[in-house]
């Protein structure tokens, strides 16, 4: 069954990727004589021209994060698995797929600006500012939710290595930092011994394995409580989101990108010919109770960035739009991109239905994590190769992977809230660009300081729920951007429909839920605040979007467009 459903899931993608996805094309009309912001602007800092091959392994390890993870394992052991297969499949290919793509390519066609500014510009100031104001917002629970899911991870590491030789966290922890180390390394060497991409390869994507294999033995080394880790990982971001993209960014996204192709690999071949038969029901309940318990809308918040997610809008017009080579790559990496991302939302899928209810729950009784089942569900799959007396290092490996999907996400929000600044005031100092960074870590950290530990489950579905909508509202501006060149914009006008009607309606189910399990100034309170300031900052978006598609000229046409 899992190897039937495999096989017909890339189908399914690769069908959607000619045949869809063409169609997208052929509407958006990419034109490869035109040179790209990249080639434009070339400043070796954020501008850089990159290969497309190693362009889409950044870009994919920098949206594919926690997201595609954690959401269809949580909806699963809610819901059932079918219902979670059927929205990934179709939302991943008509939604989520066409949003990346229509997002990077706009965002070209518009000198790299980000996403507020085209709505700056094509449905007026006011416009621009809710949804800079409305970003900023998600960026936060972005970093606060993924951050206390890391440091988790870092802490226990893997609930099958309890009883291994070695600190199970710090082994996860070592591993992780020294990856982060090599994507330094590999970036000099690129920078200035010049080494070619294929040597590069050779050299530092085999070192990416073995370092997981050497957390286990230096696993002592960082063992660190808690409220320490979670200042290293900030202050990590905050650095990262002001370092140059050579550095870090580009060649950590490359090495990335491989660990996510590895474990794609191995959950193929788990999928395929390991065996594993069904555990988990295919359907458990329209309404399981509690606050964010009824399929609609909460399945599709909850599953998030494995359908569709805003946060890659972000990532398309603030970091990749400005390292396109040719306007037909846009394709490659915006949709094709997506669609890898909606087969590692599958392959977490797959960790959770092979796995019985028991299976589901650690030693005390408390459920497991959804990192944790992934990680234990890739090291399952990665025993088949290497053997199951190797089975803590397959673990380590499957925890690492995930940690470093995390770690992808979190220095990309961070560099992304600097480039929205820095727009926004129309300055390019690098002054205006650290406060912006230290002022997004600061407030994570005065959350995190004060959450017990596993918050990430009250930020989830705000999370959810917000990124979502951000995908509405950003399909909003793209189709006022199409209507404004006389193009048919139903590609992006009916999915931001659906999208707009399912996370509203989440947000303020959240958001009264919250207040009635709020007991005084606490995060249920947080959260219900939350959720009607983004409600709020999204109805004003939309009162100033209306005369995009009432006239013609949209609100920009009282002013030159920048847009090509």
């Amino acid at each position: 069954m899992l190897a039937v459903l495999a096989l017909g899931f890339l189908g399914l993608l690769a069908v959607g990727y000619n045949v869809w996805g063409g169609r997208v094309a052929r509407i958006l009309a990419p034109d490869d004589a035109r040179p790209t912001p990249a080639t434009l602007h070339d400043d070796g800092v954020d501008f850089v021209p990159t290969p497309r091959f190693y362009l889409f392994a950044q870009h994919f390890s920098a949206i594919a994060a926690a997201g595609p993870i954690v959401g269809p394992i949580a909806a699963c052991t809610v819901f059932g698995w079918i219902p979670c297969l059927v929205w990934i499949a179709v939302g991943v290919v008509f939604i989520g797929a066409v949003h990346d793509f229509a997002s990077l390519y706009g965002s070209m066609r518009h000198g790299a600006q980000s996403i507020p500014q085209l709505a700056r510009e094509h449905l007026g100031p006011g416009a621009g500012r809710c949804l800079l104001a409305f970003i900023w917002i998600a960026l936060i629970y972005v970093i606060i939710a993924f951050t206390d899911v890391t440091t988790e991870t870092f802490l226990t590491g893997g609930e099958e290595l309890a009883g291994a030789a070695f600190d199970p966290g710090g082994a996860v922890a070592a591993a992780s930092v020294m990856y982060l180390g090599l994507s330094v390394a590999m970036g000099l060497a690129q920078r200035y011994l010049r080494l070619p991409l294929w040597l590069l390869t050779v050299i530092f994507v085999p070192a990416t394995f073995a370092v997981a294999w050497y957390g286990t033995k230096v696993s002592q080394l960082l063992t660190l409580p808690r409220e320490t880790w979670v200042l290293c990982i900030l202050v990590y971001c905050a650095i990262a989101s002001i370092t140059p993209v050579w550095a870090l960014l580009q060649p950590r996204g490359y090495l990335g990108g491989f660990v996510l192709y590895s474990a794609l690999a191995l959950g193929l071949v788990g999928m395929l010919f390991g065996g594993y038969s069904i555990e988990q029901p295919g359907f458990k309940t329209f309404d399981a109770g509690g606050a964010t318990g009824s399929l609609f809308p909460f399945l599709f918040v909850t599953i998030a960035c494995g359908a569709c997610s805003g946060f890659h809008g972000l990532v398309c017009s603030g970091t990749t739009s400005k390292q396109v080579c040719r306007e037909s790559d846009a394709r490659w990496i915006g949709y094709g991109a997506m669609l890898a991302e909606g087969f590692v939302a599958l392959i977490a899928l797959a960790t959770v239905m092979i796995c019985s209810s028991s299976e589901l729950l650690s030693a005390k009784g408390t459920a497991l994590s959804p990192g944790k089942i992934y990680g234990n569900g890739i090291g399952r799959f990665l025993t088949m190769l290497i053997g199951p007396e190797h089975l803590a290092f397959a673990i380590t490996f499957g925890a690492m992977a995930f940690s470093t999907f995390v770690f992808d996400t979190l220095d990309v929000c961070t560099r992304l809230s600097r480039y929205m600044a820095q727009e926004l005031l129309g300055t390019k100092s690098r002054l205006v660009g650290l406060a912006a960074t230290l002022a997004t870590v600061a407030l994570p950290y005065i959350v995190l300081r004060s959450a017990a530990p596993g918050s990430w489950k009250t930020f989830w579905t705000l999370f959810g729920a917000s990124n979502q909508l951000l995908a509405a509202l950003t399909l909003i501006v793209l189709s006022a951007w199409l209507k404004k060149r006389s193009i048919s914009n139903r590609i992006t006008f009916v999915p931001m429909l659906f999208l707009l009607v399912v996370t509203v309606w989440a947000l303020v189910s959240l958001a009264r839920s919250s207040l009635v399990s709020s007991r005084g100034f606490d995060l249920h309170l947080a959260n219900a605040v939350t959720a009607m300031a983004l409600v709020g900052l999204a109805c004003m978006l939309l009162w100033k979007a209306r005369g995009s598609f009432s006239r013609g000229s949209g609100a920009s046409a009282r002013r030159p467009s920048t847009s090509i």
